[in-house]
């Protein structure tokens, strides 16, 4: 059996934009939870910088990550986020468990 696949996603809205960054992540998080492999997608905000938007995501394994990457929606989501932000788009870090 395979691991599960954890990673966080960090963006950074430009100035004006914190809501509608907000707004859209918002939208596709009832997605992406919807999706039969995902574990948890979690959107936050930086307490002290509500520009910095930080999502904690765990699917249930490399073909459930792979499978979210390539729903519709992760790439609209991205082409609406992109002009957004400071990035070019969303920063991935992948996240290994400590439990084994």
């Amino acid at each position: 059996m395979s691991s599960p696949k954890a990673l966080v996603a960090e963006f950074t809205a430009l100035p004006g934009e914190e809501e509608t960054v907000a707004e859209l992540l918002a939208g596709l998080a009832e997605l992406v939870r919807a999706e039969p492999g995902c574990l948890e997608f979690a959107p936050h905000r930086l307490a002290e910088e509500p520009s910095r938007f930080f999502v904690y995501e765990v699917y249930r394994d490399g073909d459930a990550f792979a499978a979210h990457l390539a729903a519709p929606y992760g790439l609209e989501f991205n082409t609406r986020l992109v002009p957004l932000i400071v990035e070019d788009g969303s920063q991935l870090t992948m996240l290994r468990s400590l439990r084994g």
